[in-house]
């Protein structure tokens, strides 16, 4: 199957979910391409962007068990190639 390119945007609102996010990051590792994550202290939030390469229903899986997590919202935005 082909592949495409997605980056999915992740708001964490709860911080004590970090450590299960990371855990489901970790299990999708051969996936991502890149990662950042900026701390926003004023608002005690963290913003993730994460730029995966995969199918579309891994992509759509990994996104619907981060989404699934408590305090965290997601957003995925695919590439038209």
């Amino acid at each position: 199957m082909e592949t495409r390119v997605a980056l999915i945007g992740i708001i964490v609102e709860d911080m004590e979910m970090v450590e299960k996010l990371n855990q489901i990051l970790h299990e999708y590792g051969q996936y991502i391409i890149g990662r950042m994550g900026l701390p926003y202290r004023e608002k005690n939030i963290s913003i993730i962007s994460i730029v995966v390469n995969a199918e579309g229903d891994t992509i759509s899986t990994l996104a619907g068990k981060l989404g699934m997590i408590k305090g965290v919202n997601v957003k995925t935005i695919y590439s038209k190639k």
